[in-house]
């Protein structure tokens, strides 16, 4: 029943999961920054060093779901380390993009095996310009371009990123260092971007796209209604057999049999602590005349001793404000004579310790008379002051309980 009930449940979830808006958040701003390498279009004889020319590009990134989104950015490379030594000339490449970006972590199922990296690519182009010492005013172009983005998610709001990114130019009029034309071939001029930067992650969601797997997300929330499943058959389970539920049940140990309240309570008219159906069964049965069998005297005797069956006081007192308790615990002595008996006083937390430790065994040595003329074998009893039931209230722990040995 319940492999069939989460079946439905997973269904349920699936078809919400398309029918609204996803559970992530869509926007990210993302910032790095690098090192610059210009190729293709130098004057002869220079080229650009590898490691010394700065990078740096941000955009602002929109997911159109998990796996698709598009990017506005702007990027800028300063070109003025030169192999040359002669040539002590600064160059300025900016470009502004639109790019598609495919999340290739979702393509490619990474949740599958992390939930930590990430990897993305995006192609696109824009409008480009150069400038610089040698150049005597701006050439403008066109480019396009591809990059990879490798990701490393550092909290739900911050992912860090390696990328590297290849843009080509379309007409471009002077060489990288300014100091030749170009034979303004459509395609001219090279540059390579490597650099490493954050990924923020804006939005009221707990996760941004990047990171969302609609199959993850479909397990969790399987998961979390298994789990709430759970807690509502615990809650149903009926301990005590009485016929109502754990939950709303206010005495979980009502013995077998027991005639119950809509709570779980006994339903005990004469308050001796036994239910009153258990009770006419077996003044019913047994009265006076005849010996318990064996399984009707295990059943007594686990009621009197989980304290089922009690004498109650008012306050201050020593004698009972009802008998039938005591009669309870005399019928079942004289149906069981080879049973012993403690009788144990307690007393509320009123007044002070040493009082309240006499006043207890005055109640259970009151209660033992009871017994003896009743017919109990003073032999057969024991009598004991237990000072204060601090665990109970005021009016309930003011009582004699019993222990059949």
């Amino acid at each position: 029943m319940k492999k069939i009930t989460l079946s439905l449940l997973a269904l349920t979830v699936g078809i919400c999961a398309n029918a609204q808006d996803k559970p992530y958040n869509k926007w990210s701003v993302d910032l790095n920054a690098g090192i610059a390498k210009p190729v293709g279009t130098l004057s002869k004889g220079y080229t650009a060093k590898t490691f010394e020319n700065l990078h740096l590009d941000g955009g602002v990134r929109y997911s159109i779901n998990n796996k698709i989104g598009v990017k506005a950015s702007f990027g800028y490379d300063k070109i003025d380390n030169w192999t040359n030594s002669n040539l002590n000339v600064q160059s300025n490449f900016y470009r502004t993009s639109l790019e598609g970006v495919v999340n290739l972590g979702r393509v490619l199922n990474f949740e599958n095996w992390t939930n930590t990296l990430g990897l993305q690519f995006h192609a696109g182009g824009g409008y480009s310009w150069l400038n610089g010492d040698n150049f005597s005013g701006t050439d403008n172009m066109g480019h396009i371009m591809a990059g990879l983005t490798g990701q490393v998610k550092l909290h739900r709001r911050v992912a860090l990123n390696a990328d590297f990114t290849v843009i080509q130019n379309t007409q471009h009029d002077r060489t990288w260092d300014g100091l030749n034309t170009t034979d303004r071939a459509v395609f001219q001029g090279t540059m390579f971007n490597a650099s490493m930067g954050i990924s923020i992650y804006l939005g009221k969601h707990g996760q941004h796209a990047d990171w969302y797997s609609e199959e993850s997300q479909t397990k969790k929330d399987i998961n979390s209604l298994a789990n709430r499943l759970d807690q509502i058959e615990a809650m149903l389970v009926d301990t005590d057999n009485d016929g109502v539920a754990d939950y709303l049940d206010l005495e979980p140990n009502t013995p077998a049999g027991a005639l119950v309240d809509s709570r779980g309570r006994n339903i005990d008219k004469n308050n001796n602590g036994i239910a009153d159906n258990i009770e006419d069964y077996f003044q019913e049965k047994y009265g006076n005349t005849s010996e318990m069998n064996a399984d009707d005297a295990a059943m007594v005797k686990e009621l009197i001793n989980k304290g089922y069956v009690a004498v109650n006081f008012d306050f201050d007192k020593v004698q009972p404000t009802t008998i039938e308790g005591v009669n309870f615990i005399v019928a079942y002595m004289k149906n069981n004579p080879s049973a012993s008996l403690e009788v144990n006083g307690y007393a509320d937390s009123t007044g002070n310790k040493d009082y309240n430790q006499k006043l207890s065994t005055r109640r259970a040595n009151a209660v033992k008379d009871l017994l003896v003329k009743a017919g109990v074998p003073a032999g057969k009893v024991s009598a004991k002051g237990n000072g204060i039931d601090g665990s109970q209230a005021k009016n309930i722990a003011r009582k004699v309980v019993f222990k059949v040995n």
